[in-house]
């Protein structure tokens, strides 16, 4: 699978990459087993990049990962992990103690020395403008114990922020045929500014596979049920912040784009993949199939101007009034 580079860092990730979100919690339950077998499908199918969290399942979803890679010296796999989202949401625990605490839990939980990258978790958005935070992330990297840094966040206006600070090699942000809003100022900043993209959500909560219907149930343990309107956390991270009925109905219509031999879900990867300034696209899978259906998006043809335009012309009649205000 063809690889990109995160050029502050020098780092390189698949352009199809795995999120480790639904291997810890919140997607209903996956079993260790399961779980190892998704990272050996993904691993064996070119993908060089999984994104996890300490949150993740409180630390499960770091130590599936560290149980897997362990034992593999000729595996080369760039692994994020992310800070922040276990302790009260509050500008003032953003400081360089609490950062050395979190690192050194997540380099227990995955068996390292030093952490490849490093997210802050979605913060408030008074982090982006501290110089202290940032001051602390440098000294992190000063004292090895991470390699580089960068961060995750819900809306536009922070990425922004993020990418004008000079040593964030990469910001994780909401991307998908529902999610257009970054392509107009964010990604072609990042672009400039030599910042990853990291694209995460890119089906929406798998909304854009085309698989379900406004009957469909999700578990009581799944963010699907339990944060449709922003219960737990930002609602932008369930549907990608699309009303559910209107989800299903647009979603409907995406997959009626599809051209011969791509999934729905494929079409949506395949889409992002092929935006310029994005370095990797960061589907979760809960069965091996679906890890390898999504690597093989990355090796599908460039599609359409046809298909493209018609995608544009889904968002902007269905879609983009009901995101574009809050993200």
């Amino acid at each position: 699978m063809d690889e990109r580079t995160f050029e502050r860092s020098g780092q390189h990730a698949s352009v199809i990459g795995l999120g480790t979100w639904q291997l810890g919690a919140d997607w209903g339950d996956v079993d260790d087993k399961q779980a190892l077998a998704v990272l050996e499908a993904a691993a064996e199918s070119g993908v060089t990049f999984f994104d996890t969290a300490d949150v993740y399942g409180d630390g499960r979803s770091e130590q599936t990962i560290a149980s897997f890679v362990s034992g593999r010296p000729d595996l080369h796999v760039l692994i994020a992990t992310k800070m922040g989202r276990r302790v009260e949401q509050i500008p003032e625990n953003y400081v360089l103690d609490n950062f050395r605490a979190w690192t050194d839990r997540s380099r227990r939980n995955l068996g390292v020395d030093r952490l490849d990258l490093v997210q802050l978790h979605c913060p408030p958005t008074a982090v982006y403008s501290r110089d202290e935070v940032f001051d602390a992330l440098d000294t992190l990297v000063e004292e090895e114990r991470v390699a580089a840094y960068g961060v995750s966040v819900e809306t536009c206006a922070e990425a922004l922020a993020a990418i004008a600070r000079p040593n964030v090699a990469s910001v994780q942000i909401i991307l998908n045929p529902f999610r257009m809003k970054p392509l107009r100022e964010v990604v072609p900043a990042a672009r400039e500014a030599g910042v990853g993209i990291i694209a995460r959500v890119p089906l929406a909560s798998g909304l854009l596979s085309g698989k379900y219907t406004k009957d469909t149930v999700f578990p009581e343990n799944d963010h699907r049920t339990f944060n449709r309107h922003g219960e737990a956390f930002d609602q932008g991270e369930t549907f990608s912040g699309v009303d559910y009925a209107t989800g299903v109905e647009a979603a409907a219509e995406f997959a009626a784009l599809a051209p011969e031999g791509y999934t729905p879900a494929q079409l949506a990867l395949r889409w992002i993949a092929g935006l310029p300034g994005v370095t990797t696209v960061i589907p979760g899978a809960r069965s091996p199939e679906q890890a390898r259906a999504n690597a093989v998006a990355a090796r599908l043809p460039e599609l359409s101007r046809q298909t493209l335009d018609a995608i544009d012309d889904l968002y902007a009649r269905r879609i983009r009034d009901h995101v574009e205000s809050r993200w």
